[in-house]
Order: structure tokens, then C-alpha cells, then sequence
């Protein structure tokens, strides 16, 4: 999957909830996750691993299936 794709991805499973909410969870900064949403950074594996979990999906199903 491409970056853009990958960031549409997680903002949809954000949903309703804030970047700020969420990126408190998974321990990174509000900033680094508006990124990734925009696809302008990818996440490190280990961010990868924390996103997927957060959000009850494998690291598979949102950063490499179409």
C-alpha cells in the first residue's frame, strides 16, 4: 500500500476520536500521527505493532493489504 492509502486507512479507524486521544495512546506526538494520516511519514515497525494493536487490527491488515 501507498503512504496515502495507509493514512486514509488510520484516520478512518480514528474515527471520531482525537489525533490527540490517540496519539497519547499509542505514545507518540499528535504531529507524527497527523503524518502518518496525511501519508508524509510511515511509522517504524514498533509504532506499526502499537497502531495495529490499538486498534484490534494485525500490522498486515493496515499498512500491507489493498
Amino acid at each position: 500500500m501507498e503512504a496515502k492509502e495507509i493514512g486514509m486507512h488510520i484516520a478512518f479507524l480514528r474515527g471520531g476520536k482525537s489525533r490527540r486521544d490517540i496519539a497519547e495512546a499509542l505514545s507518540i506526538s499528535t504531529s507524527a500521527l497527523a503524518m502518518y494520516e496525511r501519508g508524509e511519514r510511515t511509522p517504524r515497525d514498533a509504532v506499526k505493532k502499537r497502531i495495529a494493536e490499538y486498534f484490534g487490527k494485525t500490522v498486515q491488515e493496515i499498512f500491507f493489504d489493498n
